[in-house]
């Protein structure tokens, strides 16, 4: 391709074709120049030598027995447990410069929402609100829409697999688990993590450590306070403490899924299946249309230990999941099941609730409902109704399987809680942050859970970039701010914070369209805020795509600018990796339609000629970030000439930069 003509190179943009493999961070687009090659990430791994062993830092035999090779390993960040939390975890921080290390103890990532457990990855109430969680996940969600239109639980393993091992900074260790640290005073110095599949014991070095593991085993090696299952209602002043005597947890779950095929699908039970009758299930109801995804309360768990009795416990949930397809098969009590035959059964059971690590701030009931207005240090939203289980589980038959109660819609969570109090060098993550057991009931879910491991993994990287621990940035509301700024530019949700990037050149332009529709004005794309309730247009710009509308944004005195980002529409509507076909009815399979798909963005140079910056081709996320060769500019020009399907062009913000 010819240079400055404002095309785009293979690497320069990996997602600008709806058949491309890649979209990079959200959609990260370098026009006209191609992006440099990805450097070698490590000092401490080198080269793979003739040996198949890794060359540098290499014993042949290992302190952990004859069989295991020792690797060393410096890096940056290491991030321990590649569910979702993980996963945003290292990628933010990758994506921030820093050489970031990886480990998950299981060959797949994603957690709980893995093809071995298929829990769909939960939030906010996006129908109520108008809008879902942004950033990283939100950039995962729409990755896989386009890219995995049939919801293949495997292929969603590999859309989370393919944007880490895409990444350069990243080093994944997958089949590697961490089991001990050593700490010099109050910080890790160094993480030991074992593979017995590939023989190999690794001794990681980083600066900063994020446990991500949803079990607290990094931090509680470390020494870390941690608090396990249910308080008394006294311990925080929490009206909804009490659920269950203290100490008891939530439970564990298997889930199944099932098809129908062409021919009678006889089912045979094993000798050790669990009778399961109408009784068992008077509360816990099993619809028609959940026949073919499962069965939420398979769950047991709560009265013992989830990590330790996991072997008891799999053996007892299988059970109850054999017999539950017993008595649907083979009761009489459902009709048109005898074509239908189970297809997944898990073999994992996905936990929930294991330990917590404390940090400065123990989030509770009262933050969730109220006090959260008060924090000063907001850096990622939850909004799951508070969701507490009987510790029995399954076997409470008299009670029901849940109680969800919300008191809000949404709110923030603070940085305070996602740090360690006693080791200065270690974020956590996920279903492990510093709450109660109450606010654990909202803020566990998977989506929540991501986007903690975005805050922690742009932090992390901020400390490593200064030379500061958690507790100091989040002393310093200058640092502080920033980090929340960053943030928001990231397409992080934060509810009251609007942007005050002294980057973004878009604040002080002038703002026009060719036209504009649903009552909104161009201004509303500076306006700094990209939340708007449902059918809202206070914070975003529309226009009918079909006549291919035009947003300018203008200085008094022009600009030298190599970057504009786009925040577009991508609906409220809901969208996760899911298995249900009564909730993919509610989906689109596909780019969602909301979003711009072509653009064009050009230069009105001093001279008053114009320039042609990039022209952008089937792009289907949120966040687009393009990237050129600097000019200095009175004038951008975004011209918008079709949608994913809708008929409005909708742009929530546009930042420029230097």
């Amino acid at each position: 391709m010819e240079k400055g003509k404002g095309k785009i190179r293979r690497r320069s943009f990996l997602g600008a074709s709806a058949m491309a493999s890649l979209a990079g961070y959200s959609l990260l687009v370098r026009a006209p120049q191609a992006s440099a090659k990805a450097p070698s990430v490590f000092t401490g791994i080198k080269e793979i030598n003739a040996d198949g062993l890794f060359s540098g830092k290499v014993e042949p035999k290992g302190s952990v027995g004859p069989l295991l090779s020792k690797v060393e390993i410096d890096c940056d960040v290491l991030v321990a447990g590649g569910g979702l939390a993980g996963v945003c975890a290292a990628l933010s921080s990758a994506r921030a410069g820093m050489k970031t290390v990886l480990v998950q103890d299981r060959s797949r990532l994603g957690g709980n929402s893995s093809s071995e457990i298929r829990m769909h990855p939960s939030g906010l109430p996006s129908k109520k609100t108008g809008w879902r969680e942004g950033g990283i996940i939100e950039e995962l969600k729409l990755e896989n829409a386009a890219r995995n239109r049939n919801l293949s639980w495997e292929m969603w393993d590999f859309v989370l697999y393919d944007k880490c091992v895409s990444e350069p900074n990243i080093t994944l260790l997958l089949d590697t688990s961490v089991y001990k640290t050593e700490v010099s005073g109050d910080k890790i110095t160094s993480a030991w993590a074992r593979s017995d599949t590939k023989r190999l014991d690794y001794r990681i070095n980083a600066k900063m450590y994020i446990d991500a593991s949803g079990d607290s085993s990094m931090a509680m090696s470390a020494g870390a306070s941690f608090l396990w299952g249910r308080e008394t209602p006294q311990t925080f002043g929490e009206d909804l403490s009490g659920y269950d005597p203290a100490g008891t947890r939530q439970g564990s779950t298997i889930l199944f899924t099932s098809k129908i095929y062409d021919k009678p699908m006889p089912f045979i039970a094993p000798a050790w299946v669990r009778k399961v009758n109408e009784n068992d299930l008077r509360l816990r109801r099993i619809a028609d249309d959940d026949l073919d995804y499962g069965y939420w309360w398979v769950e047991l768990g709560g009265l013992q230990d989830a990590i330790k009795d996991n072997d008891q416990l799999r053996y007892e949930l299988l059970a109850i999941v054999m017999g539950i397809w017993d008595y649907i098969k083979n009761s009489g009590k459902f009709k048109n099941v005898e074509c239908r035959a189970m297809d997944f059964i898990g073999m994992v059971p996905g936990r929930r609730d294991t330990y917590r690590i404390v940090g400065p701030h123990i989030m509770t009931q009262q933050d969730i409902e109220s006090n959260w207005t008060n924090f000063d240090d907001g850096v990622a939203v939850g909004g799951w109704s508070m969701d507490d289980h009987p510790a029995p589980g399954f076997n409470a038959k008299d009670r029901n399987p849940c109680r969800q109660i919300r008191k809000t819609l949404v709110y923030n969570i603070p940085f305070s809680s996602l740090y360690s109090k006693d080791i200065s060098n270690l974020f956590m993550a996920g279903r492990n942050i510093s709450c109660s057991h109450v606010a654990f009931t909202s803020t566990r879910v998977m989506a929540t859970c991501a986007e903690m491991g975005q805050v922690v993994g742009t932090a992390a990287a901020e400390c490593v970039k200064y030379g500061i621990t958690p507790a100091l940035l989040s002393a310093d509301k200058t640092r502080l701010s920033e980090l929340r700024q960053r943030l928001l530019r990231a397409d992080q949700t934060i509810l009251g914070l609007s942007n005050s990037d002294p980057r973004d050149l878009a604040r002080s332009a002038k703002v026009s369209a060719s036209e504009s529709a649903m009552g909104s004005v161009p201004a509303n794309v500076i306006s700094g805020i990209t939340l708007d309730a449902p059918n809202e247009y206070k914070h975003r710009w529309a226009a009918p795509i079909a006549s291919k509308p035009v947003l300018t944004l203008a200085w008094a005195v022009p600009q030298k600018i190599s970057q504009v980002r786009l925040t577009f529409d991508s609906g409220d509507r809901r969208l996760e990796q899911e298995g249900s076909d009564r909730f993919k009815k509610l989906m689109v399979l596909g780019p969602q339609p909301e979003l711009v798909k072509d653009y064009k963005i050009s230069a009105v140079l001093e001279d008053g000629s114009e320039k042609e910056l990039a022209s952008i081709k089937g792009n289907w996320q949120k966040l687009n970030s393009v990237k050129f060769a600097p000019v200095s500019a009175k004038a951008l020009k975004i011209t918008f000439t079709a949608t994913n399907g809708d008929a409005l062009a909708i742009v929530k913000e546009v930042r420029a930069e230097a």
